[in-house]
């Protein structure tokens, strides 16, 4: 991944029109840096073995796939305590890609609009249906397998609600959780009516191609065209239990849109980069594609997310205000209820067994082991400071 990085940089920096921007530059130099002295790191003595060692600093980059196979791990256990004996069901909100090109100038602001007309609709359901609040864990993914644009928002979802007044929780069926297509026309209809309103306070930005868009008649042209198609929401089936609920976080949350393992080939000769990708739309095949270096960084370079900016969030029953208390109010009144915790016979593909160090205990950070002889009797001697400052965003 290294060496993609650093031809990919040289190659994007040859033409203006390709250049990544400060902050694009910062995250990619910081993932170039990650694992080496360039970050610093700690010397340890082996009293086994006698051998000294260099244990390098990580970058903790979100976006650096290294650094967030850790991360979602610690994530997973600090959030286990939220977890509550009830289905879950997995409901992800996509954008049609003709808003592509409109997103790419306005990554902030239609991110939240995103989360906003996602969260909403999901609550708006909850309570219509359940007479209660529900939970919502919504996650931010911006990439397709190959790496192209695909904004969508993954949201766990609790099939059932607590009352207002806290003395019940309202449980749902195992096998169903919303319409969806109710669901999409809702969602579809909030998000429109949230664009017209940045548009009319001006907080969009059209620059090229989409300069003609900052007037109302052209803008009035683009959302037909948007709007014309229907919007893609689905609901997976529910996860067996709370463990499969935590197997299968893991590997949403804390995700970057191509790790070191989907890459198979680096070419220097040819500048060229081969990596593994699923066409969904070709019965979920396992494909490989080359694309020049420069190609496959600017590809990753527009799943950046701004300097900032949460892509985790929750709603309802799991916000952060009164999260702990009402969480207690929860487990209180599905105890005094004394339900059943819903079991199914459904497979989650992929969610089969829960990795083991997740039914564990949260761990203490990481002791490094020696190298030489595997041993964990290593002392601190001395640490070494970076030579160069990172930004972790």
């Amino acid at each position: 991944m290294a060496d993609v990085l650093s031809d990919g940089l040289a190659c994007l920096s040859t033409t203006r029109r390709t250049a990544p921007n400060a902050h694009c530059r910062k995250v990619l130099g910081a993932m170039l840096a990650c694992g080496t002295a360039r970050l610093g790191g700690h010397c340890y003595l082996c009293e086994q073995c006698g051998a000294e060692h260099f244990v390098p600093h990580s970058c903790r980059n979100r976006h650096c796939p290294r650094c967030q196979r850790h991360l979602a791990e610690d994530w997973l256990h600090r959030q286990r305590d939220a977890l509550l004996p009830i289905p879950y069901f997995h409901v992800v909100f996509t954008l049609p890609h003709a808003l592509n090109p409109l997103i790419r100038q306005n990554r902030q602001t239609l991110y939240r609009l995103l989360f906003a007309g996602a969260s909403e609709t999901l609550l708006e359901f909850g309570r219509r249906r359940y007479h209660g609040q529900i939970g919502v864990t919504a996650v931010l993914h911006t990439w397709g397998q190959d790496l192209s644009e695909h904004y969508h928002l993954h949201c766990l979802v609790t099939a059932g609600a607590l009352s207002d007044d806290a003395q019940r929780f309202r449980t749902g069926s195992a096998r169903y959780l919303f319409a969806v297509r109710a669901l999409s026309t809702v969602f579809r209809a909030k998000f429109r009516d949230g664009l017209w309103r940045l548009h009319r306070k001006g907080d969009l930005h059209f620059h090229g191609m989409l300069h003609s868009l900052g007037e109302l008649r052209h803008f009035a042209g683009f959302m037909r065209k948007v709007l014309a198609s229907q919007w893609v929401v689905y609901a997976k089936r529910p996860f067996a239990g709370p463990e499969q609920v935590l197997a299968y976080l893991s590997r949403y949350t804390h995700r970057v849109a191509i790790g070191r393992g989907r890459i198979t080939k680096f070419d220097e000769a040819t500048n060229t980069v081969t990596f593994r990708y699923k066409d969904y739309a070709d019965a979920h095949r396992q494909k490989t594609m080359t694309l020049a270096t420069g190609e496959f960084l600017r590809r990753f370079c527009l799943h950046i997310l701004p300097p900032r900016f949460v892509k985790i969030r929750h709603y309802g029953l799991f916000s952060n205000h009164r999260r702990k208390a009402r969480l207690i109010e929860a487990r209180s009144a599905l105890t005094a209820q004394r339900p059943q915790v819903v079991r199914t016979s459904i497979a989650l593909p992929g969610a089969g067994t829960i990795r083991p160090e997740l039914r564990q205990a949260p761990k203490p950070p990481c002791t490094p082991s020696c190298p030489k002889c595997g041993s964990y009797r290593l002392i601190l001697i001395r640490h070494v400071l970076p030579r160069t400052r990172l930004d972790s965003s």
